[in-house]
């Protein structure tokens, strides 16, 4: 009776289980490499009221095949194939951008997102598309999904197609370097004094974007906005920010469209 070959089976089971690991990521992952393309090809630098921003071309954006063939995939993406949490966030964040281009390009030309709702319904309520056989809408991905999964970097990520929200990452997120890829958007949207953090040394004053005063609820978890966000900006203005004693106030809020 001949032995049997452990060494010839151990191989044979690593690359089977290889094979089982990249058959999962492969099912996991949702390709976003259009995405990329369309915000290197539609995205530039400009400033808009004074302000510096990545500004989007919604014009061409809208007549671009495949924009609209990025969108109608998502309406089959199976979501169970979503397991871990890096992957849901990088998933929903670019599907919350897209979205919102997605909300101006249909109603194109208006002056703000905003325009784009009523009386009746805000624009954040109304069906913008649909992913894995659901209409969704801004607020559904935003408030029943995102913020629900305590990452408060969200809130530099999603882009409301706006002047004063952060800006429109040239890339997709992803997985691998999802946390990197949020950690930058911080440090540069609190860079912009326009539109993320202004300091007054002199007034012992600290002027923020109005996001955090809107979502200050999710930065709690983390000691709260000024702890948070000091990690993401210089000695000097991280020494600034956390006086006891420093005011806060918020910067306006310009909801005029981020296109040009």
């Amino acid at each position: 009776m001949r032995g049997i070959d452990f060494s010839r089976y151990f191989q044979a089971s690593l690359l089977g289980m290889f094979f089982v690991f990249s058959f999962c990521s492969n099912v996991e992952a949702f390709d976003f490499s259009d995405w990329d393309t369309l915000v290197k090809k539609y995205v530039a630098p400009k400033t808009l009221d004074g302000v510096q921003i990545n500004a989007v071309d919604y014009v061409n954006l809208k007549k671009d095949p495949a924009f609209s063939g990025l969108v109608s995939r998502l309406k089959d993406y199976p979501l169970e194939s979503l397991r871990s949490r890096e992957s849901k966030l990088s998933f929903w964040i670019n599907v919350y951008n897209i979205f919102a281009a997605k909300m101006i390009t249909d109603h194109y030309p208006v002056e703000s997102i905003k325009d784009v709702g009523s009386i009746f319904q805000s624009v954040w309520k109304r069906p913008v598309g649909n992913v894995g056989g659901e209409e969704r809408t801004l607020n559904d991905i935003e408030h029943e999904i995102l913020r629900k999964m305590d990452e408060p970097r969200i809130h530099v990520a999603i882009v409301c197609a706006s002047v004063s929200c952060p800006d429109l990452r040239p890339e997709s997120y992803r997985v691998e370097k999802l946390n990197d890829q949020l950690d930058d958007q911080m440090k540069k949207f609190l860079l912009s004094r326009e539109k993320g953090m202004k300091l007054d040394k002199k007034k012992n004053n600290v002027y923020l974007s109005s996001i955090f005063k809107w979502f200050a609820d999710d930065f709690e978890s983390r000691g709260g906005v000024l702890k948070f966000i000091s990690q993401y900006v210089s000695a000097e203005a991280s020494k600034a920010i956390s006086n006891p004693q420093v005011k806060i106030s918020y910067l306006g809020y310009n909801w005029k469209i981020n296109g040009y």
